[in-house]
C-alpha cells in the first residue's frame, strides 16, 4: 500500500531502539491518549475535517499515533495540500514510536501497529505480526483490535481460517458499539456462514450498526425489508433505509431505490427519479443499473424512447454478466430492435442468460430451438430449457411447454398435460393462456367440459385485449 523503507525483523529492531522515546515521552503520549481516541473515532466516522485539527495538534508532541492517521491526509490531500514524500516519511516516522510505546503494552498503540504491518504503512506488510500485535491490544480489550483480529481470522490473514474465532472476536468488538463488527456480525447471520443462518440475528445486527451511520448496514437493513427477511414485508421502511444508503454513497442502495421508484413500492412511482437514481448508481460501476437504464430506454420511462439506446446500454451490462441484460440484449437482436435482426446473436445472448439460470432466458432459448430460429429445430432442446423456465414459475415456459403438449411435438399429445401447463401460466395472468384454457373447457379438451369456466377465462383474456377471447366469448355466449 506505501513504499517501505523497513524490510526485516532486525532492521524493525534496530529502529525502535533508535527512536528516542523516553519514559517522559511515553507518559504525556498516555496523558493525550484521550483526546486521542477522540479524534480517532471522528476520523472513523469520516468527520474528517474536525479531526484534523486534533492530529495537527498532537504531531506536535510527535505523538506516533497522530503521525500515523496524519500521515494519511497527506497521503489523499483530505483538507491539506497532499505531499507523498512527507507521507511516506510520516509513516516511517509513526511506526518508529508507535512500535516503541507498543512493546510498552499501550493497547491503542498495538492496534495501530496492527493496522500498520496488516496495510504495510512504514513497515513491509506481514499480516503474522499484525494479526500478533491486534491479539495483545483485543486481549487488553481494545474494541478497534477486536475487530481487526476477527477480520484476520475470517480471512486468514496471519492466522489459519476460523469462522468460530472470527465472531468471538467480532461480538466482543460489536458489544463496544463497533460498528464495523456489527455489521460483519449481520452479513454472517445473513448468509449462515459460520453461524446458523438466523435473519432475525441478521436483523439485529444490521439495526445496530445502521443507528451509528453504518451505509452498508443501512442498505442490508433495506435489502431485509424489501424481501422480508427476519421482518415483516414493508417497502416503505426499505425505501426508507435504502434512501439513508443511498445518501452516504452506496450504489446498490441507490439501484435499488431507482427500482422502488420505477415500480411504485414504498414510494409514488416516479420514473424521473428512477432514472436519476440508475444513472447515478452507473456512474459508480453498477452494472445491474446500466441494465434497468436499458429497460427505461426501451420503453421510454421517464426519458424518450430510443431503441439504439437501450441495445447500448443492455449490452454494456451483459458484457458485465448481468443475465436480465443478456436476456434482453437476446429480444433486441430476436427482434431487430436498436440493432439488425440476428437470430444466432439471439440464441447466443439467450443462453449465456440461461447458463445463469436466468428462467426468461431459459425461456426464451426454449421457444428458438422449438422454432429453429437462430439454431437448428430442436424439440428436446426446446422442451429441456422450457422445463428449466417453468420450474422457475416462468408463465411464458409454462404456455409454451403447453402447446407443445397440445400439438404432440417432441412429446405424446396430451390435452390434459397441456392444459394443466396453461392453467399454471393463466393463473399467473398469461392472456394468451387464459384464452387456450378456456378453449380447452369449451371443448372438453384435457379437462372436462365446462361452459362456465370457458367464460371465466375467456372473460380474462378479453379483458387483456385478447382479440381471439372476444370473438370466442361471443361465439359461446350467442349460444346461450
Amino acid at each position: 500500500m506505501k513504499i517501505i523503507n523497513i524490510s526485516c525483523l532486525l532492521c524493525v529492531l534496530l529502529a525502535a531502539a533508535a527512536s528516542g522515546e523516553t519514559a517522559a515521552d511515553f507518559h504525556k503520549y498516555l496523558s493525550q491518549e484521550h483526546e486521542l481516541s477522540g479524534a480517532i473515532s471522528l476520523y472513523q466516522g469520516n468527520k474528517l475535517d474536525e479531526a484534523l485539527p486534533v492530529f495537527r495538534k498532537l504531531i506536535k508532541d510527535s505523538n506516533p499515533v497522530a503521525e500515523y492517521y496524519y500521515a494519511f491526509y497527506l497521503e489523499s490531500g483530505k483538507g491539506i495540500v497532499p505531499n507523498q514524500a512527507q507521507a511516506r516519511d510520516m509513516f516511517n516516522k509513526a511506526f518508529r514510536g508507535t512500535y516503541s510505546f507498543a512493546g510498552k503494552g499501550d493497547a491503542l498503540a498495538q492496534n495501530v501497529l496492527g493496522l500498520m504491518y496488516s496495510y504495510g504503512d512504514g513497515v513491509e506488510k506481514d499480516y503474522v505480526q499484525s494479526a500478533s500485535w491486534f491479539r495483545k491490544a483485543a486481549e487488553q480489550g481494545n474494541a478497534d483490535a477486536q475487530y481487526g483480529l476477527g477480520l484476520a481470522y475470517y480471512q486468514g490473514q496471519g492466522v489459519a481460517i476460523n469462522r468460530v474465532e472470527a465472531v468471538s472476536w467480532w461480538r466482543k468488538a460489536a458489544a463496544q458499539g463497533v460498528s464495523k463488527a456489527q455489521f460483519n456480525l449481520g452479513v454472517l447471520f445473513k448468509n449462515g456462514d459460520g453461524v446458523v443462518k438466523d435473519y432475525a440475528q441478521a436483523v439485529k445486527w444490521f439495526r445496530k450498526a445502521a443507528a451509528q451511520q453504518n451505509a452498508f448496514a443501512q442498505y442490508d437493513l433495506g435489502f431485509m425489508y424489501a424481501n422480508g427477511y427476519g421482518v415483516e414485508l414493508d417497502y416503505v421502511q426499505a425505501a426508507a433505509w435504502y434512501g439513508k444508503a443511498a445518501a452516504q454513497g452506496v450504489a446498490e442502495a441507490k439501484y435499488h431505490l431507482g427500482v422502488m421508484y420505477e415500480s411504485g413500492r414504498g414510494v409514488e412511482k416516479d420514473y424521473a427519479k428512477a432514472l436519476n437514481w440508475f444513472r447515478e448508481a452507473e456512474a459508480q460501476g453498477s452494472a445491474p443499473a446500466q441494465s434497468r437504464l436499458g429497460v427505461m430506454f426501451y420503453q421510454g420511462e421517464g426519458v424518450g424512447k430510443d431503441s439504439t439506446q437501450a441495445a447500448e446500454w443492455f449490452r454494456k451490462a451483459a458484457d458485465r454478466g448481468v443475465a436480465e441484460a443478456q436476456n434482453n440484449l437476446g429480444v433486441m437482436y430476436e427482434n431487430g430492435a436498436g440493432v439488425q435482426k440476428d437470430y444466432a446473436a439471439a440464441a447466443r445472448w439467450y443462453r449465456t442468460a440461461a447458463e445463469q439460470d436466468y428462467a426468461a432466458a431459459q425461456g426464451n432459448l426454449g421457444l428458438m430451438y422449438n422454432t429453429g430460429h437462430g439454431v437448428a429445430k430442436d424439440y428436446a432442446e426446446a422442451i429441456k430449457w422450457y422445463v428449466k423456465a417453468a420450474g422457475q414459475g416462468d408463465a411464458s415456459a409454462q404456455y409454451n411447454f403447453g402447446l407443445m403438449y397440445y400439438r404432440g411435438q417432441g412429446v405424446e399429445k396430451d390435452y390434459a398435460e397441456a392444459a394443466k401447463l396453461f392453467r399454471q401460466a393463466a393463473e399467473q395472468g398469461l392472456d394468451m393462456a387464459q384464452y387456450d384454457l378456456g378453449v380447452m373447457y369449451g371443448n372438453g379438451y384435457g379437462v372436462e367440459k365446462d361452459t362456465a369456466t370457458a367464460a371465466e377465462w375467456l372473460r380474462k383474456a378479453a379483458a387483456q385485449g385478447h382479440a381471439g377471447a372476444k370473438k370466442a366469448l361471443e361465439g359461446l355466449e350467442g349460444k346461450k
